[in-house]
């Protein structure tokens, strides 16, 4: 093999591998510097994991207990979980360009809407996101708000989207119980 065919392949295999590591890129959120919320904040939680502390945060977990361990098989694919969450003695407490900011990036290429809950009489929103990379999801959002609560959760990488709710509980992501509503 020739030096110039051998340099062609190795740009290929490097153009293909950042090719790769963008597009898992693509379903992280950029989110807002939320330091001023925090401070008016009664309650705020923020999670920041890479795909080096959710390997460390995965040896924390019992394998020998049936929900630790369908969690990390959940989050051996995963690159990062990001978590904002916010709790407010008072009524709406945070600016709403906060969260359209969030809303926004995902009517970016790829992002699907999932779910969509609107209540009026309650002022409660909640959206879930599914970002697709052909029939594979890389990526999953999630908005809630409400009047004294503002939620953002944003899960990067590959996303078994059966397997999801092992994660509820786990690394800051709420307990949903929706198995207790079925």
């Amino acid at each position: 093999m020739t030096a110039a065919i051998a340099r062609c392949l190795l740009v290929l295999v490097l153009s293909l591998v950042a090719s790769s590591v963008a597009r898992a890129a693509d379903a992280r959120l950029l989110l807002p510097d939320f330091r001023a919320l925090e401070a008016k904040a009664s309650e705020s939680v923020s999670v920041t994991l890479d795909s080096s502390l959710l390997a460390m945060a995965a040896r924390f977990l019992d394998p020998n207990k049936p929900e630790d361990a369908a969690a990390r098989d959940v989050i051996a694919g995963l690159t990062g979980i990001y978590v904002r969450s916010f709790t407010f003695d008072g009524d709406f407490a945070y600016p709403k360009e906060d969260v359209d900011s969030v809303r926004k990036q995902l009517s970016g290429p790829g992002w699907q809407q999932l779910v969509q809950v609107h209540s009026r009489k309650d002022h409660n929103d909640v959206d879930v996101y599914v970002r697709m990379e052909g029939n594979k999801a890389n990526g999953l959002a999630i908005i809630a708000s409400e009047p004294r609560e503002f939620t953002v959760v944003n899960i990067v990488g590959s996303i078994d989207l059966q397997k999801l709710h092992e994660l509820e509980g786990h690394f800051g992501i709420p307990q949903l119980k929706l198995d207790e509503k079925k």
